[in-house]
């Protein structure tokens, strides 16, 4: 029977990607700051679910409570 043999071989590490913001991505989230403010100034009761759906898109980059499905 013959020996098997295993030369260790230290493992490479993942190179890190620097992070980079898309420009669109920042103006957007922008955008929905501003619309967030007009909306807050017209009437802030009335468009309270408006103001809270805005807010969390900008709080979180992906809605996950926002599903075609409904609730």
């Amino acid at each position: 029977m013959a020996k098997v043999f295993t030369i260790p071989v230290p493992p490479k590490p993942p190179r890190r990607r620097e992070r980079s913001s898309d420009p669109r991505y920042v103006d957007g989230q922008r955008l929905l700051v501003e619309a967030m403010k007009y909306l807050a100034q017209a009437d802030r009761i009335g468009n309270r679910s408006a103001i809270e759906l805005l807010s969390e898109h900008v709080r979180t980059r992906f809605r996950m409570t926002d599903s075609p499905l409904g609730q």
